[in-house]
């Protein structure tokens, strides 16, 4: 569990697109089934690392508190599966269905969408704005297995209203932490090490 922290994209990149299956419905998503949503959050998650269990309560939560207002999100994990069973699309599906996750949950399969958008641990949180620019990358909050602090999301959430009341967000935006995405052999990024 090698702890890692977000590569911190640069403010203003544009939303690489993608095409991925969501691991509950089957269903394919884009960045075109958010079109309609004033901000869309991407969050690269998985079901077995310490840094995720330990706010996954509080993203189930996030999709709740947000499921009617004008945001999109969605959850990719991108982990090899073949070494890592549990990040596997059917542990996802039951992730997801045990969580109450209330947006989609996909799998990258080859990793191709985490290098995209230079995802490097997990949990990775990317908000994009109306134009799909990217306007907060960073942690949820800055609790951290066994430091004691709470599970608030404040960061993220902090950003997410001020996107949806069209206000700026401060660019001076912490990293998130956790474990590094598991890549596979050979498939490694330039930006991984």
């Amino acid at each position: 569990m090698a702890r890692t922290a977000s590569t911190m994209l640069a403010l203003g990149t544009q939303a690489p697109d993608f095409q991925l299956p969501d691991v509950v419905s089957g269903q394919t998503i884009s960045l075109s089934t958010f079109a309609d949503k004033q901000a869309l959050l991407v969050m690269f998650i998985c079901q077995h690392c310490p840094f995720v269990k330990h706010i996954q309560d509080q993203l189930a939560q996030l999709g709740q508190d947000y499921a009617t207002q004008n945001l999109g999100i969605i959850a990719i994990s991108a982990n090899d599966a073949k070494k890592y069973p549990d990040d596997g699309p059917d542990s996802l599906k039951t992730m997801a269905q045990t969580l109450g996750f209330t947006f989609p949950l996909c799998y990258d399969e080859t990793q191709a969408i985490a290098k995209a958008y230079t995802a490097a641990c997990t949990p990775d949180f990317f908000l994009f704005d109306a134009n799909r620019q990217l306007i907060y990358r960073g942690q949820l909050d800055d609790s951290r297995p066994g430091n004691d602090k709470l599970v608030t999301g404040q960061d993220l959430r902090a950003a997410i209203d001020a996107a949806l009341a069209n206000q700026p967000i401060n660019p001076d935006q912490t990293p998130s932490i956790g474990c590094n995405i598991k890549w596979k052999p050979g498939n490694e990024p330039a930006y991984y090490g």
